[in-house]
């Protein structure tokens, strides 16, 4: 998952499952913790994301971390950079994938609408990261969280009433590292989305959409909504 205007989705064909190849490779599960691959493996599977949800991270040469992306169900990972992975994934909660081979997407002439699907996925997620990078360089933070707020709430959130509840299985580190902020940055625009009654915060892991429509205006750089918001 990358953070873009979540009306730019096309929602059908993310949440919809690939179909199988016919060798029906066995169902992948991993326990919250335990890493699917690491940098520089060798690429053998690509995976979709059937539940839970998954981190793709990289470490800079000082040591400091980028988180990449999320992965959501329906999200595919572990497409290959030059044969082998660009990131380390971890299960940020218990996961279940579909390994499809890699092969597949290099050859499509055993399994066209397969390698079609996922040549589709790939595309998708070239546009998503493009959509991102743009993201980090020119939002500010208060149009980062509300954006990825407002992604979170189109991909996973559960209707309660008038409202909207999100879980948040990364930690505000994460999001940080995700959106390009420092995590007190993260944290403070959560208490600024809080106090002007955009957002209620169940818990640190459980976010409640208050207010949708504002809490999207603030993610698409409305100033009005930014001077209320920050009144």
């Amino acid at each position: 998952m990358y953070v873009t205007i979540p009306s730019e989705f096309d929602v059908e064909a993310r949440d919809s499952a690939l179909p199988l190849c016919p060798c029906n490779l066995t169902e992948t599960r991993l326990r919250g913790g335990a890493y699917l691959y690491y940098e520089g493996d060798e690429v053998d599977r690509l995976y979709q994301v059937k539940s839970g949800v998954l981190r793709l991270t990289r470490l800079l040469e000082d040591g400091r971390r980028q988180v990449i992306a999320f992965g959501y169900p329906g999200d595919i990972v572990g497409f290959p950079s030059n044969g082998r992975h660009h990131t380390d994934c971890e299960a940020l909660t218990n996961a279940r994938l579909q390994p499809y081979r890699r092969t597949t997407l290099e050859n499509g002439g055993s399994h066209p609408q397969l390698h079609h699907d996922l040549l589709q996925a790939a595309l998708r997620e070239i546009s998503a990261m493009q959509d991102h990078f743009m993201m980090l360089g020119r939002k500010s933070a208060v149009e980062k969280v509300s954006s990825f707020l407002c992604v979170l709430k189109d991909r996973v959130g559960k209707p309660q009433g008038q409202y909207a509840q999100v879980k948040l299985p990364m930690s505000r580190a994460d999001i940080a590292d995700f959106l390009g902020l420092t995590t007190e940055t993260v944290s403070r625009t959560f208490t600024q989305l809080r106090k002007s009654k955009v957002i209620a915060l169940e818990n640190i892991h459980t976010v409640i959409i208050l207010r949708p429509d504002a809490l999207l205006a603030l993610a698409q750089g409305d100033n009005a909504a930014q001077r209320a918001q920050a009144a």
